[in-house]
């Protein structure tokens, strides 16, 4: 397939889901008219673009910052600072700050991320969870849904203290999460246990749609701010956002007891991570439409796909599922080819710290491991899927996504 029958091809896709690129941009408009009310209402200055060093006290912007994340994700309280170097740092310290040795964690939606893992302790690792004596374990989905049965008997008899929640997939083949299973599975616990922490993975699923997990019943949830908040504006950073008590353990975990988060430099960057958000709600519906024509491209073209283009979505994550090593390969290297930023290398497999199996990973991205931007990577392994993500503009994802099936399909 050539460049103009592929741009041929896509257009016909386009004009097929049209409809579903409407209800995204409702989405889209009521996101934004919280993201701008959240502005509005704690009275975002251009003081708050100042920046402080050091030990970093009375950062107006950083604090009021945090204000409007709070409010836009329907939370008490919210910590946002760029000494998370990642989501995965975020869950670690909000893990490390909830619980405690003796206490019991349990994972509702299987095994977690690879990269918990040692965090955990489900691979050893000395400064992990379970070398401080905390206890851990899992219940498996049951047809891509909460196993409510078994997690209810669970907690009749064991003493929980947080049970953890990953909305998105991970390298795995379920499906990602919706807020309504979400919301349903949370009142099921509160009638068993109203005092366990319940704490949700967000990562990749911030406005997806128009509401998140802390305002359907959830204590504290996590995120990364190279993914869906931080618009691609966002240099790094992640926050955690929920009950004020727990976020006030979170900031003495990431800093010192005593100290929390009165300290914490923002180094210049609290106009990236206001401006990040600002613009969130309209990349999010990019990505968004993206994904959805490459589901129904790669569908069309007689792949296997989850989910499908009409499907109601949780995350940005849209995979493409190959069962051929070479093709992983080469459609990871044809949306290489289609970014803004070394679009010239050639991505291969290679080991990676965190992962079991070697993983192929294509990021062209301005910002280093952004998932916001258009990026696709999956482990070396059956049934080898590519797992994409982003598009910070839906005209540079259609283009990325016209430079991957080229790949796909060129002859040899």
């Amino acid at each position: 397939m050539n460049k103009e029958e592929c741009l041929s091809f896509l257009n016909t896709c386009e004009e097929a889901v049209q409809e579903e690129f409407q209800e995204i941009t409702k989405r889209e408009q009521e996101n934004s008219r919280k993201v701008l009310e959240a502005f509005w209402h704690h009275h975002f200055s251009t003081a708050c673009f100042d920046s402080t060093t050091g030990y970093g006290y009375d950062d107006l912007g950083r604090d009021t910052l945090e204000k409007v994340f709070a409010e836009v994700l329907g939370a008490e309280d919210c910590l946002v600072r760029n000494q998370f170097i990642s989501g995965s740092h975020a869950l670690t310290v909000a893990l490390f700050a909830f619980l405690r040795p003796g206490d019991l964690m349990l994972s509702i939606t299987g095994t977690p991320y690879d990269t918990l893992h040692e965090v955990i302790g489900i691979k050893e690792n000395a400064s992990s969870l379970k070398s401080f004596g905390v206890s851990y374990d899992q219940i498996e989905l049951k047809d891509n849904d909460f196993d409510e049965e078994k997690i209810l008997t669970y907690l009749q008899n064991h003493t929980v203290k947080l049970i953890e929640i990953q909305r998105s997939k991970g390298y795995s083949t379920r499906k990602s999460l919706t807020i309504d299973k979400v919301k349903r599975i949370i009142e099921s616990i509160r009638s068993i246990d109203k005092n366990v922490i319940i704490m949700v993975d967000n990562c990749y699923c911030e406005f997806v749609d128009n509401c998140e997990p802390v305002a359907v019943g959830a204590d504290v949830m996590v995120g990364s701010l190279i993914k869906n908040l931080g618009g691609g504006i966002a240099p790094n950073g992640a926050y955690i956002a929920g009950k004020k008590e727990l976020v006030e353990l979170a900031g003495e975990r990431l800093t010192l007891p005593g100290e929390g988060r009165e300290v914490g430099p923002s180094l210049g960057v609290n106009k990236a991570l206001a401006q990040g958000l600002f613009l969130a709600p309209s990349v999010v519906a990019s990505s968004l439409k993206t994904a959805v024509l490459t589901s129904y491209a790669l569908e069309k073209l007689g792949y296997e796909v989850e989910p499908k283009w009409q499907e109601r979505r949780a995350d940005i994550v849209q995979n493409i599922c190959f069962h051929d090593a070479t093709k992983l390969i080469r459609y990871c290297q044809g949306i290489q080819k289609g970014s803004p930023i070394d679009s010239f290398a050639v991505p291969e497999p290679w080991d990676m710290p965190g992962y079991d199996d070697q993983v192929i990973m294509a990021a062209g991205a301005f910002t280093q491991g952004s998932s916001i931007e258009l990026s696709c990577d999956g482990p070396i392994r059956e049934p080898y899927i590519a797992y994409q993500q982003g598009g910070l503009t839906y005209s540079y994802g259609k283009l990325g996504l016209l430079s991957a099936i080229q790949e796909l399909e060129r002859e040899e």
